[in-house]
């Protein structure tokens, strides 16, 4: 009988690629990685996880690789923990009758404009928002909307282009930046214009249309939205969770997304909860190991279970509260050394993690991209788990070095 393997379609570099390797050998699967460039995933080589280069954004070679691999494996899922790969992996699933989401509806949640169309058709509260593909109209939509407002590519991920802007000459330079090629566009140029939702952020976790839980978090200084820390669950009353957790429902079925994960981000505002995006896909790292230090849910292990058509369960297991810290850089430079300095000993501390090496380059753009690690924790209580984080953190030390002068 052929060994029972999963596709995972490319990987991760902060984590949750080797969480999903890990996931599936528990269960008794043969992950197989199929990537443009496998070396970029260093857990595959020490993990001895097998890779196969295959160009990732070509649909018919994909399709192609899982059939030779057909005939040496029983290939019983195929999922991701790219963001970007969720569309292909619908595709994929949607070729060989596999369990997995909609690559249409995927698709279409993931364009930003139709997502707000559709949940505004539906009357979910949402920011004023306007679409538009050049500087004029950009500006002409900001004052429209009324400053200040957020400016952002209409597809994207890791908030990468996203710019709080407070003045018309902000819009007009954040736009031409947008449109002068340095940024990598996911689609055909589109420039969204948003409200600027000013009030407390939280993230509902979702699996199928059950909402698991609330986290509350928060960013970094304007006029960039790089996410500092997350506390799980959040510090709601029960009315607050029960009309974050209702609006996330309703979005879903605006959106008709009924299967796999999907997090939903808000702000509390005056309004109450406003919905700032619907994704059809996990959170990104740490949240979903901050749900499972709090309820004891392995939300990657119950996505692959869901992936291969096994019954999932989202039974909490047990309820305290986990926190993360996300460690950011104050400079630019060479990252010359970084240490825990004993942070992991700090009784409580579930892991530090560091994304970057020695000799990192780094180049801080106000995205995801600027995070170089983190520190989870978990306690019974809210102020405890702060108090454990904020101990642990004091404790991690950096250094960054200029980089050289031209000619050195």
């Amino acid at each position: 009988m052929p060994k029972k393997a999963i596709i995972l379609i490319e990987g991760h570099t902060r984590g949750p690629g080797l969480l999903y390797v890990e996931a599936a050998r528990r269960l008794g699967l043969h992950p197989i990685t199929l990537s443009i460039d496998p070396t970029r995933y260093d857990y595959l080589r020490a993990e001895s996880t097998e890779a196969i280069r295959v160009d990732t954004n070509s649909l018919d070679a994909m399709i192609r690789e899982c059939s030779q691999l057909g005939k040496e494996y029983d290939i019983v899922g195929v999922t991701s923990a790219a963001q970007s790969c969720c569309v292909t992996v619908g595709k994929l699933c949607q070729h060989f009758e596999l369990p997995g989401p909609n690559p249409a509806l995927t698709e279409r949640c993931n364009d930003k404009f139709t997502q707000r169309q559709l949940l505004a058709e539906a009357g979910l509260p949402l920011p004023a928002y306007r679409l538009a593909a050049n500087v004029t109209d950009v500006e002409i939509s900001a004052a429209e909307i009324g400053l200040p407002v957020i400016v952002k590519p209409a597809a994207g991920i890791g908030s990468i282009g996203v710019r709080l802007c407070r003045n018309l000459d902000e819009v007009a330079e954040h736009t031409t930046y947008l449109l002068s090629g340095k940024h990598v566009w996911a689609s055909s140029p589109r420039i969204l214009i948003e409200e600027f939702a000013q009030g407390p952020y939280y993230l509902a976790h979702i699996m199928g249309n059950e909402v698991i839980g609330i986290e509350g978090g928060d960013s970094g200084p304007p006029p960039y939205f790089v996410f500092r820390e997350g506390i799980f669950p959040a510090l709601l009353t029960d009315e607050e969770q029960e009309r974050i957790a209702d609006v996330s429902l309703s979005c879903l079925r605006a959106l008709d997304l009924d299967w796999g994960p999907t997090c939903i981000e808000f702000r509390w505002t005056m309004r109450g909860p406003v919905v700032i995006e619907v994704n059809p896909r996990l959170a990104g790292v740490p949240c979903p190991q901050l749900v499972q230090l709090a309820y004891g849910v392995d939300l990657i292990t119950e996505h692959i279970k869901l992936a291969i058509g096994e019954d999932w369960n989202l039974h909490k297991r047990h309820s305290q509260t986990a926190a993360s810290r996300l460690l950011v850089p104050d400079n630019d430079g060479i990252l010359d050394w970084i240490a825990d300095n004993r942070a992991t000993d700090v009784p409580g501390v579930a892991e530090v993690k560091f994304y970057v090496k020695h000799e990192t380059p780094i180049v801080r753009r106000g995205d995801l991209r600027d995070l170089i690690g983190h520190v989870l924790a978990a306690s019974p209580s809210p102020a405890q788990t702060e108090a454990i984080v904020q101990r642990a953190v004091d404790l991690i030390e950096w250094s960054i070095k200029p980089f050289p002068a031209l000619g050195e």
